[in-house]
């Protein structure tokens, strides 16, 4: 068969991931800090676009409009501050009936003011002074507002005084930048010594001396040393103390027939030792300051509605509002010569354009997926978390019509404010288990909830293995495995039957 070339016409549809619609995805799926961060960016460069609530810039030496005095007055302010009055000081207090001193007894003007405040012996040294040592300027408190110490800090001053030699002064410096916000170390001896170039020895000599430093128990590796550097500094850390504080697990598992076999005491002598080890701080490094915690700002709002449904709405606080200053680049473009101007003219407002457009586009999409997340979960929000229905991205998105992708992203990294709490919209997707009955199945939360429920009115006599609450579920038309029970009491931090026996027996005691 010949080979030849030829023309030929073809339509078809395709999808083009061009850069706005990445970036459109992209913003989908940020969250409220970090879509702030970005507009801020954009807001930077992009001279087109500006903030929806940034005022109307005036003239420079325009005075400002001054407000009307509302209709049903006695009077308006041009009516007693006219023409007509007069302008010399006699024509003013005839038409008054009265002396200026009588109407305005405070306003002696600038210069009895200056006066008054020189000749006051209280005021008279410090009436003028201010936060930056300019008369017109507000007193600043936060002038004399010290910043929180770090415990890096912390640590660093008292390396200055410890430590003399240069090489450990490095290894030091080092050290205590690997150290964490709880006061432990992050890295190896080992690493440091390679990162270096220094000997191991060394590394160890430098990191004894930082864990003398204050607070007591800072630089450990684990919990057992710095258990233990707490215990040597207050002389405590004897031969039983010691071993004590090597088998902590059996101490979590308040196994104290073993632990009194291995540290050689008795059951007084125990407690003692118990009770010495929990008078320890495990975290000393948070004494100190560290960053804040950024709250959890809610990205949508539910709350009842008065015909006993649910009113859903985007929290306006979350949503950064931009506009494209059309009239602006109308200005600009007049002006523009060469080329490249006018390229990154017709860039940027096309960019802020796009983005103004995504960012409607996005809120929509978000108050969307969080309408239908609210009706299927309906009996969530009335009645409790017992109450939750299995649910996953597919019945979202076939219900709003999007793909399930798009949902996925959606519920990134986004929460809702409800009566009940704050919640991820990611929790609202469970799971389903299903019924022993045949009947509507169970969503995986609320089976959770249920088994801490039982865990919770456990008394000491009467504790329930995970054969026994399985047992319970099944009457309850739960179809459940024992080991998917284990599972679900490890996922909520529960111990074992017998950890949970021998912990409410030593209560009890």
């Amino acid at each position: 068969m010949a080979l030849s070339a030829r023309l030929e016409l073809r339509v078809g549809q395709s999808l083009v991931m061009t850069p706005q619609l990445m970036q459109a995805i992209k913003l989908l799926q940020l969250s409220n800090l970090d879509l702030v961060a970005y507009v801020e960016q954009e807001l930077e460069k992009n001279p087109i676009l500006e903030r929806a609530d940034t005022p109307e810039p005036t003239v420079e030496g325009e005075a400002p409009e001054a407000p009307a005095i509302a209709d049903g007055g006695d009077a308006q302010a041009g009516d007693w501050l006219g023409d007509d009055m007069g302008n010399s000081r006699t024509d003013i207090e005839d038409r008054l009936g009265t002396e200026l001193e009588n109407v305005f007894p405070d306003d002696k003007g600038p210069e009895a003011k200056h006066v008054d405040a020189a000749s006051d012996p209280m005021t008279s040294s410090w009436a003028n002074v201010g936060s930056g040592g300019s008369d017109n300027e507000d007193y600043n408190l936060e002038a004399f507002v010290s910043a929180d110490l770090s415990l890096q800090d912390h640590l660093s001053n008292q390396l200055a005084l410890a430590v003399e030699v240069p090489a450990d002064r490095l290894i030091g410096q080092m050290l205590i930048d690997a150290i964490d916000e709880a006061g432990y170390l992050t890295v190896t001896v080992e690493d440091v010594a390679d990162r270096l170039g220094a000997e191991v020895e060394d590394v160890v000599s430098v990191l004894e001396v930082i864990q003398s430093f204050e607070p007591s128990g800072v630089a450990a590796r684990n919990l057992a040393e710095c258990l233990a550097i707490q215990l040597r500094d207050k002389d405590r850390f004897d031969p039983a103390m010691q071993v004590l504080v090597g088998h902590l697990d059996l101490l979590a598992k308040r196994d104290y027939a073993q632990l009194r076999k291995l540290c050689a005491v008795d059951e007084e002598d125990l407690a003692d030792m118990v009770a010495e080890i929990r008078r320890l701080n495990p975290k000393p490094g948070l004494a100190f300051g560290f960053a804040p915690v950024q709250p959890l700002v809610p990205d949508v709002m539910v709350r009842a509605g008065p015909d006993g449904g649910w009113i859903v709405e985007l929290n306006s606080e979350t949503l950064p509002k931009v506009l494209v200053n059309q009239s602006y680049y109308a200005r600009v473009s007049k002006t523009t010569k060469s080329d490249g101007e006018k390229a990154f003219l017709a860039d940027a407002l096309q960019t802020a354009t796009w983005l103004a457009r995504a960012l409607d586009q996005r809120a929509r999409t978000i108050l969307k997926v969080a309408t239908e997340i609210v009706r299927q979960q309906d009996a969530f929000f009335a009645l409790g978390v017992e109450y939750l229905r299995p649910l996953n991205l597919k019945t979202i998105a076939d219900a709003i019509g999007m793909h399930e992708s798009t949902v996925s992203r959606v519920t990134s990294n986004k929460s809702i404010a409800t009566s009940r709490g704050i919640f991820e919209m990611k929790y609202f997707f469970t799971s389903s288990i299903a019924s022993s009955e045949g009947g509507e199945s169970h969503s995986a939360e609320a089976v959770r909830y249920r088994i801490k429920q039982m865990i919770d009115a456990e008394t000491p006599d009467d504790v329930l293995s995970d054969d026994a609450i399985m047992d319970k579920l099944k009457d309850a038309g739960i179809d459940i495995a024992r080991r998917t029970v284990a599972k679900y009491r490890e996922a909520l931090r529960i111990p074992s039957s017998v950890q949970r026996r021998r912990e409410k027996q030593a209560m009890a005691v």
